[in-house]
């Protein structure tokens, strides 16, 4: 091919590549022209979208404010009827306060005027009083002058005598009095509380002596005192410190006391030195083991006695604390009468008593077998086991007859119910049939000293004698000076006298002997 040919063609190449890149960027420009329309019909559409979003909120938020106003204009509207509502019965009941007041100002008219009259006629009668009065004055005046002419005596002599004489009269129909009361009394109420009595011991038939609690331990050797008590003693330290107790090593052969007032850590430490002396490791760490072991089975046992005398006496929903409390009289005596058949036994006797006098049975069974349950407790507070055992119950939501029979069983407080006086009957029922308790001849003799220097007090009395263990007590009086009726009133003072002056358990008869003897010699 030529060079003018090539040329030609390199001419038309060139030519076909400025008409493509021309080509190219005007489809690139209407491309670009077409996606910016299409970006702003877009944009275009997002904001139509966006203004009728808006329009709405707004729409839907203008409806829900006039909804809330509404509903806000509602509520005033109710909360203003509720005010007028309220102001019109205020006013109702203001104008009726006001009806009242009204009769009530007309009735305070009627009324003073009455008092008025009644002014009037008591400074009348006051006046028609004070004349009668003078002369009253002026005739007892004249009596007087009479009477002292005709006696030769003076005012303060007269005055003396009369009133002597008026102090025997007294003294005489009081005593009178008395006798006739107390054997009204006794004819009425005698018969038919030896009936109830009689019928409650005869229906319960209990033991007449009780276990004796004791707090020593037998051991097989002498050997064993030296194990017990260790080098330079830290065995018996270590035992007393984990028990509460003393615990005294002596000379007396085969056995070992054991010395505390509580008798929960006395029984402790009983069982614990039979189960170290059993077991031969004697030791510090071994004692505190063991001791822990034996509280614990100390305390369910007690738990379990508690209930088993609760099942006894069939009483029941009584709480487990409670009849913890119940369990642990059984180791604790009241002058050698264990504490918890004691209570069995006035819970039985109160029923059968309740019963006869037609009263709830198991309200006094219940009364009767929680009314020392203080005593359980006396040795760890201040104050009466009646107290302790009340305020203690009261925790448990006991009826208000259980609290008072409780806390009045020994005449402490008024009793306010019919089952406390059974209570307390029971009680001295139980406390003083033969062989329930025994005292130490120190406190005896001493409680027998006291009964007659009491008796021995009242003017009148030569001799007193304190009988039948105490009792009783015989009074002889003088019977020049005493009269029958004044011997009564003697005996009686002397009974109340014991009472506030001193403690016993059961009753004390006052026997009072007034004789007159005559005695003449034929010669």
């Amino acid at each position: 091919m030529n060079i003018p040919q090539q040329f030609d063609t390199i001419v038309m190449r060139i030519a076909f590549l400025i008409s493509g890149g021309a080509l190219a960027i005007l489809v690139q420009q209407i491309i670009s022209k077409m996606k910016a329309k299409n970006l702003e019909q877009e944009l275009q559409n997002r904001i139509d979208s966006a203004k009728r979003e808006a329009e709405n909120i707004i729409k839907s938020a203008q409806l829900e404010v006039a909804e809330e106003g509404i509903k806000k204009k509602e509520k005033f509207a109710a909360e203003i009827n509720q005010m007028r509502s309220q102001l019109r019965e205020q006013e109702r009941r203001l104008s009726k306060r006001e009806d009242v007041l009204d009769r009530q100002g007309e009735q305070l008219g009627q009324r003073e005027k009455q008092l008025r009259d009644a002014e009037r006629e008591l400074n009348r009668k006051r006046q028609s009083c004070e004349a009668k009065s003078k002369q009253l004055s002026n005739l007892i005046a004249q009596q007087k002058n009479q009477l002292l002419k005709i006696t030769s005596m003076d005012i303060e002599t007269a005055k003396g005598l009369l009133l002597t004489r008026l102090e025997g009269e007294c003294e005489h129909e009081m005593s009178v009095l008395i006798q006739r009361k107390v054997t009204e009394a006794e004819e009425k109420a005698e018969e038919k509380s030896r009936e109830i009595i009689n019928t409650a011991i005869q229906r319960y038939a209990a033991e007449q002596t009780c276990e004796a609690s004791v707090s020593m331990v037998d051991i097989p050797n002498d050997e064993m005192k030296g194990r017990i008590i260790g080098r330079e003693g830290r065995n018996i330290r270590a035992f007393e410190k984990a028990t509460g107790v003393d615990v005294i090593v002596d000379d007396t052969p085969g056995v070992i006391v054991v010395s505390g007032f509580n008798p929960i850590r006395r029984e402790v430490a009983r069982q614990s030195m039979e189960r170290l002396i059993q077991d031969g490791r004697i030791h510090p760490s071994r004692i505190e083991e063991l001791v822990a072991q034996t509280k614990k089975d100390v305390n369910q046992k007690v738990l379990q006695i508690g209930k088993e005398a609760a099942v006894e006496v069939d009483v029941r929903g009584l709480s487990n604390k409670i009849l913890s409390r119940m369990g642990a009289l059984q180791y604790r005596t009241s002058f050698g009468q264990n504490v918890l058949r004691h209570s069995i036994e006035v819970a039985f006797l109160t029923q059968v008593m309740a019963d006869e006098l037609n009263l709830d049975g198991s309200i006094a069974k219940r009364a009767g077998f929680l009314h020392d349950i203080g005593k359980a407790m006396d040795r760890e507070m201040e104050g009466g086991h009646p107290t302790i055992g009340a305020n203690f119950l009261k925790r448990f939501n006991e009826s208000s007859i259980i609290l008072n029979a409780v806390e009045a069983h020994h005449g402490d407080i008024p009793a306010d119910n019919p089952y406390t006086p059974l209570v307390a009957a029971a009680d001295a029922i139980s406390a003083s049939r033969p062989g329930a308790r025994r005292e130490t001849l120190e406190r005896y003799i001493k409680r027998l000293e006291k009964l007659e220097e009491l008796s021995s007090a009242f003017k009148g009395v030569e001799n007193c004698y304190a009988i039948q263990a105490g009792r009783e007590v015989r009074v002889i009086v003088d019977a020049e000076n005493v009269d029958d009726a004044s011997a009564m009133k003697i005996a009686r003072d002397i009974a109340k006298s014991i009472e506030d002056e001193m403690t016993y358990p059961g009753e004390i008869k006052v026997t009072l002997l007034r004789e007159v003897r005559c005695v003449e010699y034929a010669r």
